[in-house]
């Protein structure tokens, strides 16, 4: 397994004959053009296996394999782009890009499942802070993941949005 700090440095082992597999999970956020060149960077140093996942979640009042036509189209539209943009900026690469469309109840489950399934080394996600009840949290899913995956998580945190960062100066009164 090549650990986070080895895949960045350059001039990893190129004698080393193994795959990195990495799970992506991808949607529609503004991260994620930034995500996908993290991602970029990691498969031009290493002979990479990439599952880009797309979660669509069911809600609990549905059953879990129903029909969601317009979601789904929406998750292979997602998943088809950021495919196309991995291979277009990593050609001629070690490089295998499967895409995996997955209904679930929540996200984190899924992801942290499909990095169990595929026996990742890595799970590369981006996250977004946000405000909820009053107070800044990454999101139900990140939190999930970054608890339970069994594998090294890198986590790509986008800058605080500026309507955020007043919030954050502590009260000097």
């Amino acid at each position: 397994m090549v650990s986070l700090r080895q895949a960045f440095r350059s001039g990893t082992d190129p004698s080393d004959p193994g795959w990195v597999e990495i799970i992506v999970p991808v949607s529609d956020a503004e991260s994620e053009a930034r995500l996908l060149q993290v991602v970029e960077r990691f498969a031009m140093r290493n002979k990479v296996i990439m599952t880009l996942v797309y979660v669509v979640e069911v809600a609990q009042s549905m059953p879990l394999d129903a029909e969601l036509p317009s979601e789904v189209a929406h998750g292979e539209d997602v998943l088809r782009e950021a495919q196309d943009h991995i291979l277009k900026h990593t050609s001629g690469k070690k490089l295998t890009v499967n895409t995996e469309l997955l209904q679930a109840r929540s996200a984190g489950a899924a992801i942290v499942d499909e990095a169990i399934d595929r026996d990742a080394g890595v799970i590369i996600m981006s996250a977004t802070v946000q405000r909820k009840h009053g107070e800044l949290t990454l999101g139900e899913t990140v939190d999930h993941v970054l608890k339970r995956a069994h594998c090294e998580v890198l986590l790509i945190r986008e800058a605080m949005p500026e309507w955020l960062l007043p919030s954050m100066e502590p009260d000097l009164e």
